[in-house]
């Protein structure tokens, strides 16, 4: 019997791949350092951390972070939450599977990131990884725990990706794969300055396994207002209980609009980490979610940095679940 995991379960570690001066993140390499040391101070006060960078001197601002081990592996970029090896249960065992990841449509270079999983899992974990021939980023799906999916059409079928098959092929794939029986497929919604052709990351998320947080634009003149009131018409119709979770006011870095979404946020074990903009409605977004999730503490971590590189905190990190493997 298989089973899909939802990201509230209980983790052994929250995996993330460092920037580094060989990546894209050069030009500013310091600052986006100074977001996920903060990310990861937060993080390692609920559960362990493992970082991810080609070189034992990219470790160097983060060894004094207790909770946090260091691996060894050369990378192209740091959204691990794309190219990380997914876990599901199979018979109570978790089991990791290796989807390949061809940065999302072969838009940038990505043979490093893809090689990730087998020299983690041989060399640190030391474990079985099973190879899945299908091209799938985590940040793509989302899980409620009890056999439903959620996923944007847009990303999913886009040609960019697996163009042998249609969506009753990789929906019945799917299905199998992770055990699911249901998968509610998005027509609608979109966050501008995200170049993964609509990740449900960005967008709608499963927060329990009856309610699903998710975008809308208050400014009707907001190219996001349409697209994201239509996504939410079709939420509605799943019958699961809705958060709704307000764009931030526009930001713009080297005047690009950036992929400010609270949609972004992370599961960890027994508290939830949501992306912040410096905006007013970073404390009605905290605010909501304690109300939704009592029983977990809300931590807002300034994600402005991470936008630059069209990613925020979920997109950086991957989880590797607690449990009999």
């Amino acid at each position: 019997m298989i089973k899909s995991i939802p990201e509230w379960s209980e983790q052994e570690y929250l995996m993330l791949s460092l920037p580094h001066e060989k990546s894209d993140w050069k030009p500013y390499l310091d600052e986006i350092l100074q977001g996920y040391k903060e990310f990861i101070k937060a993080v390692s006060e609920f559960q362990k951390v493992l970082l991810i960078a080609p070189k034992k001197s990219d470790f160097a601002p983060f060894e004094n972070i207790p909770n946090v081990e260091f691996f060894v592996c050369d990378t192209n970029d740091t959204w691990i939450r794309d190219f990380g090896a997914i876990d599901i249960l199979e018979n109570g065992c978790l089991k990791a599977l290796d989807f390949t990841f061809n940065a999302w449509g072969n838009k940038f270079q990505s043979q490093l990131d893809n090689a990730v999983n087998s020299k983690l899992f041989k060399e640190k974990f030391k474990e079985e990884l099973k190879k899945i021939d299908l091209i799938l980023e985590g940040g793509s799906i989302d899980f409620n725990g009890e056999g439903v999916m959620l996923t944007s059409s847009h990303c999913l079928l886009n040609e960019n990706r697996n163009s042998h098959l249609n969506k009753t092929q990789i929906d019945e794939k799917l299905k199998e794969i992770f055990g699911l029986k249901q998968i509610i497929w998005l027509e609608n919604g979109f966050i501008k300055g995200d170049d993964t052709d609509h990740h449900i990351d960005t967008l709608a998320r499963f927060i329990t396994p009856n309610t699903i947080a998710h975008c809308i634009c208050e400014d009707e003149k907001d190219e996001h207002y349409l697209p994201l009131q239509e996504m939410k018409k079709e939420l509605e119709e799943t019958g699961f209980n809705l958060v709704e979770l307000p764009l931030p006011k526009p930001l713009y870095y080297e005047n690009r609009r950036l992929g400010a979404t609270y949609a972004n946020f992370v599961f960890i074990n027994n508290a939830l980490i949501v992306p912040t903009y410096n905006d007013e409605k970073d404390k009605i977004i905290i605010q909501r979610l304690s109300k939704a999730l009592p029983n977990r503490k809300i931590i807002g971590v300034d994600a402005r940095v991470f936008l630059r590189q069209n990613g925020s905190l979920h997109c950086s990190c991957q989880n590797r679940f607690k449990g009999p493997r």
